[in-house]
């Protein structure tokens, strides 16, 4: 998948449960109308207040092994014994058409992403401490004393993958995360690919 056919960028968001990644990537959003965010399909079921097709494409075990039979998805992964998937599709279709789009997606999706899409560009969320992502897990009321221990033991195998990642954001003051996010967002739009994929004709004026 050459850089070249597409005129816009990639940006995938990896952070452990809690580190705030939603709500920084959903800030993102508001700020750059612009920006498209890639929906993955899951096989978990909707948390409270998510909406289909806003937030996730809600589908069925036997939904998701179909598409994955199609080879829809550009990446899969089984996370806390649920599926995601990222439409293949959709974001070739987003990227033609000089659109930004952004994923927010875990490690292991990332890496397979990395190996199709070498350019496409990793940002990695660090929470301040173990001790503050564990209390942002509680705060927030989502899950079972037994799933937040879940989720705080893969915190621990998710952030020996945070090297790999071409940035790092420490989310310990939120305007400040949120400012550096959209510098590496901005900084990505002018990486050599997306530049010279948007502007054939300068290239050919200056004999690129």
């Amino acid at each position: 998948m050459s850089s070249h056919t597409y005129q816009g960028s990639m940006l995938m968001i990896v952070a452990p449960s809690g580190a705030g990644k939603s709500t920084l990537v959903h800030a993102l959003l508001q700020n750059d109308a612009s920006l498209k965010l890639s929906l993955s399909s899951t096989t978990r079921l909707p948390r409270v207040g998510e909406v289909d097709g806003q937030d996730y494409r809600f589908v069925t075990e036997a939904e998701f092994m179909q598409q994955r039979t199609r080879n829809d998805f550009l990446e899969w992964a089984e996370v806390h014994g649920h599926f995601y998937g990222t439409s293949r599709s959709w974001l070739e279709a987003q990227m033609q058409a000089g659109n930004d789009v952004i994923l927010e997606i875990d490690w292991q999706g990332a890496q397979q992403i990395r190996q199709l899409i070498p350019w496409a560009q990793w940002v990695f969320i660090f929470p301040p401490s173990f001790e503050a992502l564990e209390e942002r897990l509680r705060k927030r009321g989502k899950d079972d004393a037994q799933t937040i221990e879940r989720r705080l033991a893969a915190a621990h195998i998710e952030l020996q993958h945070a090297a790999e990642a071409d940035y790092i954001v420490i989310n310990d003051s939120f305007e400040q995360a949120l400012a550096d996010l959209t510098s590496i967002l901005l900084a990505t739009r002018l990486r050599t690919p997306a530049v010279m994929a948007r502007n054939p004709a300068l290239l050919r004026r200056l004999g690129v």
